[in-house]
């Protein structure tokens, strides 16, 4: 029987996780935790994991905490679940719990919980000997402050705790690993007219897990960056009538982490730990992010092959049904992620509930399939007190 701790390895390999053998001209960046990137609610994986400009919900945190400023109502809780990688595996899953709370007109209060459960995993040791079976997870919590700026600008500050424990202490030399972070985001939401319609332009940017690296190791001998990401984009929405409206949205990510050099190789075709093409990737966190923009070793043409592009629309009928679609590219030597998404959502009274559904436009190279095909995200949130902006608008602070 194939071990899933394999199959797991495959996964991340076959996802953009694990950079390959560099006898080829791929040269993907790798990250601890890297289930921090991950979409965790269906709204926004419907539209092709986009969230940056889109409208504020009560799962802004991931995306863009500054959304939450312009958040319409007073108290939302919400429940996201996704089973992950179901292709390979029967019981890994991404749980997400939000939480957002309006105490004035121009501030917001909100905080989340993510659990990343890696499922049942038999671990062995050197000589296949059986070492039991664990469960591995990650998680994290953070807490954020969002407040407008003025009439159409807000700004958001977060702070985030990072836990991962993979190896569950089967290696005496391993550890769980930890980190703290912080998150920053701009966004702008102003209306706009037109000769027969009205509607809303927005676009955000947010920087993410902006925090210390990670150690597995007791001795602390190697440590590796988290998946501090930088997001940008603009939404445009349109009116068509009293009961219809159309959101056109673009996320840009780019991952602040320094890129894998190229390291030269001996006389026995080794890889040795000459740099040869790139940068020295053992920085600092504030290092790594600012040479992350000019380090690959192909030079600015693989550097803008760094970015990621999702493209997405959701349509409203008379606020209570939406339909969702949307499209991610990654370039093939960055990892190869390309899929389409499609999402739709309800709203009744004070619950809102939206599922999406991925679709692969490309496959593995080995299997002819992708791990990630079929990928389902559900999500159940309540939003309660609707925030009234006429009779509230002169709460103080």
């Amino acid at each position: 029987m194939i071990k899933k701790s394999f199959l797991i390895l495959m996964a991340l390999l076959m996802t953009g996780v694990v950079a390959k053998a560099q006898n080829d001209d791929y040269n993907v960046i790798s990250t601890a935790v890297p289930s921090m990137i991950i979409a965790p609610d269906a709204r926004s994986a419907g539209m092709g994991d986009l969230g940056v400009s889109s409208a504020p919900d009560v799962y802004s945190m991931h995306w863009n905490a500054a959304k939450y400023a312009f958040i319409e109502d007073d108290f939302s809780v919400g429940l996201a679940y996704t089973p992950w990688l179901r292709k390979l595996v029967s019981d890994m899953n991404i749980a997400y719990l939000a939480v957002s709370k309006r105490v004035s007109s121009r501030s917001t209060i909100a905080g989340s919980v993510r659990y990343f459960n890696l499922g049942d995993i038999n671990f062995r040791g050197n000589n296949n000997e059986d070492l039991g079976t664990y469960r591995p997870n990650e998680f994290s919590v953070d807490l954020c402050y969002s407040r407008k700026l003025g009439d159409y600008l807000s700004a958001a500050v977060a702070a985030r705790y990072i836990y991962s424990h993979i190896t569950q202490g089967v290696n005496n030399y391993a550890k769980p690993a930890w980190s703290v972070a912080a998150d920053i985001g701009v966004y702008y939401q102003k209306p706009i007219y037109f000769s027969t319609v009205d509607g809303e332009f927005a676009w955000g940017i947010a920087i993410t897990n902006m925090g210390s690296k990670m150690s597995y190791t007791n001795a602390n001998s190697r440590t590796d960056f988290i998946p501090t990401n930088l997001r940008l984009g603009p939404t445009i929405k349109i009116n068509i009538d009293d009961y219809n409206s159309i959101a056109l949205s673009v996320d840009v990510n780019k991952l602040l982490v320094p890129t894998p050099p190229i390291y030269a190789l001996d006389s026995l075709g080794q890889v040795t730990d000459v740099i040869e093409k790139g940068m020295d990737p053992n920085v600092s966190m504030i290092q790594g992010m600012i040479q992350s923009f000019y380090d690959a070793p192909g030079g600015f043409n693989e550097e803008m092959r760094e970015l990621t592009l999702s493209i997405g629309a959701e349509y409203w009928y008379n606020k209570v049904f939406a339909v969702r679609a949307g499209f991610f590219h990654e370039d093939r030597t960055k990892g190869n992620r390309r899929y389409l998404t499609f999402g739709a959502g309800l709203r009744y009274n004070v619950f809102a509930l939206d599922v999406s559904y991925l679709v692969p436009v490309n496959n593995t190279a080995t299997s002819g399939t992708n791990p990630l095909e079929g990928t389902m995200r559900f999500n159940l949130a309540f939003n309660i007190n609707k925030w009234d902006k006429n009779t509230k608008l002169e709460k103080k602070d």
